[in-house]
């Protein structure tokens, strides 16, 4: 089986999961025994059976991969779409019906709607976004897959760490620095609850006045907040996670984070923004916090730190290779359904 991975954001310009994501996905594939490529667009000679998408295609891409035999599947993170409320929800599911009826169809297959009812699979991380892929796009149920991020064995290896003997006093928090993480808002809460937390992550650029802002409350800190940039070294990574207090992720809109499954991976317990992607990723295996004033989510903060020993114990996530064996399980359903017909 060959399959040809697409991606339409360029590594170079926006480091971060997805760009794991896709990494560690091909690996896990090509350990269950998959050939895979990247698609070479100025390739014609280039062959597939199955091209796997990681983002929305244009139906009319979709079409073509049809007429020549290829299967189809693709993976859209609805993060933004997956934190709005039920109100917002409908709104946009109201227009996106309008719009269907009413404006030019060369328009409407510029914005790639049609492309749930045309692949021949949809991935979903979790079951939260399954549910939006068939409510808010009409997919068909059956043709959208529930596959979760999976982690690298290297953050496996000290799961049984005991919690009630922590190396060290921080909370962890992994993330990008930008607006949507909120890690200004969660660097205040921590000072209002003098709770002490580590944040590492790297903005997309140093220049980003959020970043500006993300670095006077550090140093206005009194050493309270730690930051030190990103560290790429996943060893040490995965030693810090397994060192830590807790994990806090309070980011405004998420999909399935990474570095939480990560960090649950070492056992670490979670405090995590009460969204749906948390809910359907955790459960009750989290601690959640409502976001709205510093005050609160430093309530919310100080009561998990001292309360850590109570803390629920997150569930261990997906190895890489699991995703792989799921994802090859798929591909093989779609090419025995060409195979009967």
């Amino acid at each position: 089986m060959k399959v040809l991975f697409d991606a339409n954001l360029p590594f170079a310009l926006a480091h971060g999961g997805a760009q794991i994501q896709i990494e560690q996905t091909r690996k896990g594939l090509e350990e269950a025994g998959v050939e895979v490529e990247w698609l070479r667009w100025w390739d014609e000679e280039q062959k597939a059976d199955v091209i796997h998408f990681f983002y929305r295609p244009h139906p009319a891409l979709l079409r073509m991969a049809a007429k020549k035999g290829v299967k189809t599947v693709f993976c859209e993170l609805l993060t933004g779409l997956g934190s709005r409320s039920a109100r917002v929800r409908w709104a946009q599911k109201v227009i996106i019906e309008i719009s269907k009826r009413g404006l030019p169809g060369g328009f409407i297959e510029r914005l790639c709607w049609d492309a749930y009812q045309i692949a021949d699979g949809c991935i979903a991380n979790t079951s939260w976004e399954k549910r939006l892929m068939v409510e808010m796009f009409s997919a068909k149920p059956e043709k959208v897959h529930v596959v979760p991020n999976g982690v690298e064995e290297i953050f496996f290896r000290n799961s049984n760490l005991k919690i009630q003997n922590p190396k060290s006093k921080y909370l962890v928090c992994t993330a990008t620095i930008t607006e949507r993480k909120r890690v200004v808002e969660l660097a205040e809460a921590a000072i209002i609850a003098q709770v002490p937390v580590w944040i590492i992550g790297e903005p997309y650029s140093k220049e980003d006045p959020y970043y500006l802002k993300f670095i006077e409350v550090v140093h206005g800190s009194n050493g309270l907040i730690r930051c030190e940039g990103g560290i790429r070294d996943r060893g040490e990574m995965a030693k810090i996670y397994e060192e830590a207090l807790g994990f806090v992720l309070l980011s405004a809109m998420e999909t399935r984070s990474l570095s939480a499954e990560e960090a649950a991976a070492g056992g670490c317990p979670l405090l995590l923004a009460e969204l749906p992607w948390a809910r359907a990723s955790f459960g009750s295996k989290a601690t959640y916090s409502p976001l709205g004033s510093r005050e609160r989510e430093a309530r919310r903060l100080k009561e998990f730190y001292h309360g850590i020993g109570k803390a629920p114990r997150p569930p261990v996530p997906c190895r890489w290779g699991d995703v792989g064996k799921q994802l090859y399980r798929i591909y093989e359903g779609l090419l025995a359904d060409k195979t009967s017909r």
